[in-house]
């Protein structure tokens, strides 16, 4: 298990290794030249001596080798990616690494609640309607999930916005869900949940869809097994082979979106954030778009790749709990 947990880890820092030459490729070059990038990265409403300090900054003069090579460890100008240091906002003068610091509980708080709630909710609904196939319960949930499934997420919150918010607080005068805004969980964490319930749900309500479709699919074709019929054959409670044989086998592809839609997610869920007024990663990242801000967009970039590398590395180690013939491999 510990070599195989190695071999995922270095893997994952390779792929990491790759995304940095992308990133910086992107970013920090142009055919154009080093007065275009600075140009770039000093942000369209730069004065000129703003773009000379930039460029002094960043080192643009030396050869792109170079570069890269300050753009890692860092340099006597300013520290380097491998050092914790994700670059200077010339925006509005603020490290991108403050900024970040916070933004990124805010995302962090919206995705694991919401990963939460649709992983319960789609095993459920997965699992019942796999159990009593093709009988009305089956077809509720196999209806709803493509109801959800084929619901933008904005179309979704603003519903909620409508009806959990504005007219349960005009209407019947209960302001049970606030429409925007974010506290800290350590300063209330009554208020923090309060919040937030109305982004996770929204959330939760979308992606369960896939996962009651995924669960189901793979619930089937496991119960259909002939250990599975074996099992039954012994005298095993229905309860036990389908939680204790069945659903561990299944869990495979399950463990595999999810992994993948944390992933995403933790790198900045844009649209729910924005509509819900929540200040995390992929509100801020609309923000660094609209103000050309590059160094900002850059390190919220590296942030979500790595989020989403770690999460595959989580998903292959799920994987060898799951099945030990995978750390074979």
């Amino acid at each position: 298990m510990t070599r195989f947990l190695i071999r995922r880890i270095l893997l994952g820092a390779f792929v990491l290794w790759i995304v940095t030459i992308i990133v910086f490729a992107i970013f920090f070059w142009s055919p154009s030249g080093s007065d275009a990038v600075a140009h770039r990265l000093a942000g369209k409403n730069a004065t000129e001596q703003m773009v000379r300090l930039v460029k002094h900054r960043l080192g643009l003069d030396d050869p792109i080798f170079v570069q890269y090579w300050h753009f890692l460890w860092g340099s006597s100008r300013q520290d380097g990616l491998l050092k914790g240091s994700l670059g200077y906002s010339f925006q509005n003068g603020v490290s991108v690494n403050s900024q970040i610091k916070e933004a990124f509980p805010i995302t962090l708080s919206l995705a694991l609640g919401a990963a939460v709630l649709w992983l319960a909710m789609g095993l459920l609904t997965g699992i019942l309607s796999a159990v009593r196939p093709r009988t009305l319960l089956d077809r509720s949930f196999t209806g709803l999930a493509l109801f959800f499934y084929s619901l933008p997420t904005f179309v979704l919150g603003s519903l909620m916005l409508l009806f959990l918010f504005y007219d349960l607080t005009k209407h019947a005068g209960l302001a049970w869900f606030p429409a925007t805004g974010y506290v800290n969980l350590t300063d209330d964490p009554a208020q923090w949940a309060r919040h937030l319930l109305l982004p996770w749900f929204t959330l939760a309500a979308v992606t369960a869809a896939a996962y009651t479709r995924l669960s189901r699919g793979s619930m089937l074709d496991v119960l259909g097994e002939d250990y599975i019929r074996t099992a039954r054959a012994k005298g095993l409670s229905e309860r036990r082979v389908v939680f204790r044989h069945g659903l561990r086998a299944a869990l495979t592809p399950i463990v595999t979106q999810f992994g993948i839609d944390l992933g995403i997610l933790v790198g900045g869920a844009a649209t729910t954030e924005k509509l819900f007024g929540l200040p995390g990663l992929g509100f801020t990242a609309v923000g660094a778009i609209t103000a050309q801000d590059l160094p900002l967009i850059l390190g919220i970039t590296v942030i979500a790749a790595a989020a989403i590398v770690t999460a595959n590395i989580v998903v292959d180690v799920m994987y060898a709990v799951l099945d030990p013939r995978v750390r074979l491999h």
